[in-house]
């Protein structure tokens, strides 16, 4: 039996080509943590190279 992946919800997409020394993907991320979002984390998504900011969905 195949273990099943929690599912998530996409909050925002940030490009991975942004300029050195900026994080706007995990400084979004800390931004959603503040206001209660405190499973709000930081993914990179290879095939569309992009920063997904994620959160686990409850059911």
């Amino acid at each position: 039996m195949k273990p099943t992946q929690p599912q998530r919800n996409v909050l925002e997409r940030f490009p991975a080509g942004g300029p050195r020394g900026s994080w706007p993907a995990e400084e979004y991320a800390a931004a959603q943590r503040a206001q209660g979002r405190s499973d709000a984390q930081v993914v990179m998504d290879l095939p569309s190279d992009q920063f997904l900011v994620v959160t686990s969905t409850t059911h």
